[in-house]
C-alpha cells in the first residue's frame, strides 16, 4: 500500500520499485483531505507495466454511479486487467463534513455496484432505485475487461451484501484469523443468495521490521475505532522472522490476497525486508 501520508510525487517511483521487487498488487487509499484515489490509480497504473492496482476505498456517497463507472471504464480500457475497484459507504463523520453522508447505505452501496458493474459491461443501465437513478445510460467506451468491484465493510449487513452482490471484501488494518473467519460467515450468507461468481478476500495489514515506536499512534487509533485494545490488533509489526507466520496464519484463515500497509519513514525498505522474509513463491 502506498500509505496517506506520503507525498504524492513519489508514487510513481513507489510503484516502478514495486513492480521491480516482483509484488503483485498496488493499493491507494482514498481519506478526506489527503488524495484522490482513483487519480493515484491512474498515476500508478501508467508508471507499470503489469502490477495491480486496487482503489482502497472510493466513499459511493461521493461518487454518482455513472461517473465512477466512466472513470473506471477508462482506466480499465486502458490497463487492461489490472484494476480493482474497491468502494464502501465512507467515514460518516467525514462523509457529514461534506454534505454527503446518506441514510440509506445499505441500498446507495449495492444500487451503486449494480449499476456501475452493468455499466462496466456495456449494458444500457435503466435503474430508479432507492438512492440511484440510471435511466437508459450506457458507456461509449466500456472497458473490453470488466474491472471487479470490491467493497471495503465492517459489520454484517454490509459483509453480507459484499458476498452477493461484489467480487470481493476488503477487511480493515487489524483483522487477524478470528476476525477473518467471522466475517467470511457473512460473507458465505451473502453469496448463497448472490450468482457472483468468485469473491476475493483482501485483507490490509500494518508492517513495520523496526523502530516500532514509529507506528503507536497509528495503531491505537486503529484500536479505538475498532473497539479494541491496541494489543488485540493483528499486524505485522515485529521482527522480520515473524512475518511468514502471521501470513500464514491470514492464509490459512481464508485471505486470498494480503495487503501489506508500512508505516513510518523507508516504506521501500520495510518491503524489501518482509519480501526476503516471505521468501520465493
Amino acid at each position: 500500500m502506498f500509505d496517506r501520508d506520503r507525498q504524492p510525487e513519489e508514487l510513481t517511483g513507489f510503484a516502478t520499485d514495486l513492480e521491480r521487487l516482483g509484488a503483485d498488487d498496488l493499493w491507494v487509499i482514498e481519506d478526506l483531505g489527503w488524495t484522490g484515489s482513483i487519480s493515484s490509480a491512474a498515476l500508478a497504473l501508467a508508471a507499470t507495466s503489469h502490477l495491480r492496482v486496487g482503489i482502497g476505498i472510493a466513499p459511493v456517497a461521493l461518487r454518482n454511479p455513472a461517473l465512477l463507472a466512466m472513470e473506471l471504464g477508462n482506466l480499465a480500457r486502458v490497463h487492461e486487467g489490472r484494476l480493482v475497484a474497491g468502494v464502501g459507504h465512507g467515514v460518516p463523520d467525514w462523509m457529514r463534513k461534506v454534505g454527503a453522508e446518506r441514510t440509506r447505505k445499505l441500498a446507495l452501496l449495492e444500487e451503486t455496484i449494480v449499476g456501475a458493474r452493468g455499466l462496466l459491461a456495456g449494458e444500457t443501465v435503466t435503474l430508479h432505485g432507492q438512492e440511484v437513478t440510471l435511466d437508459g445510460i450506457s458507456l461509449v467506451h466500456p472497458p473490453r475487461v470488466v474491472p471487479p468491484i470490491v467493497t471495503g465493510v465492517v459489520k454484517p449487513k454490509s459483509l453480507e451484501l459484499s458476498g452477493r452482490v461484489a467480487d470481493g471484501t476488503i477487511l480493515a488494518e487489524g483483522a487477524g484469523p478470528a476476525e477473518i473467519a467471522a466475517a467470511l460467515a457473512h460473507i458465505g450468507k451473502g453469496r448463497a443468495a448472490g450468482d457472483r461468481p468468485a469473491h476475493e478476500l483482501i485483507v490490509f495489514t500494518y508492517l513495520r521490521t523496526d523502530d516500532f515506536e514509529v507506528t503507536r499512534e497509528m495503531v491505537e487509533g486503529q484500536a479505538a475505532w475498532l473497539g479494541v485494545d491496541p494489543s488485540e490488533v493483528f499486524s505485522l509489526i515485529g521482527p522480520a522472522e515473524e512475518i511468514p507466520g502471521k501470513i500464514e496464519s491470514l492464509r490459512a484463515a481464508g485471505a486470498d490476497t494480503i495487503v501489506l500497509r508500512p508505516l513510518g519513514p523507508d516504506p521501500l525498505s520495510q518491503v524489501r525486508t518482509a519480501m526476503r522474509a516471505i521468501g520465493p513463491r
